[in-house]
């Protein structure tokens, strides 16, 4: 089951979803991190931390779970 990740913001980075699911302590780390482990985007692999992930993307981290990115937006269209 996908982990839904809650953004206020158009955007997060990977490596600040790394950081906000404490999957590393700090954000120095994600570089390491993404160096030693597979992390697909989107069923695609992706070392980048500054890849951009908007709502809708779906991310696999190896040994830490699926998560799911979710707009906090509470707006509707008609």
């Amino acid at each position: 089951m996908k982990k839904p990740v809650q953004i206020n913001t158009p955007f997060v980075t990977l490596g600040q979803l790394l950081k906000e699911e404490a999957i590393i302590s700090s954000g120095g780390q994600a570089k390491w991190f993404l160096q030693e482990y597979d992390v697909l985007v989107n069923e695609e692999l992706d070392d980048r931390r500054g890849r951009k992930l908007y709502p809708g993307d779906t991310i696999v981290i190896a040994d830490n779970g699926e998560f799911v990115i979710q707009s906090q937006s509470t707006e509707t269209t008609d």
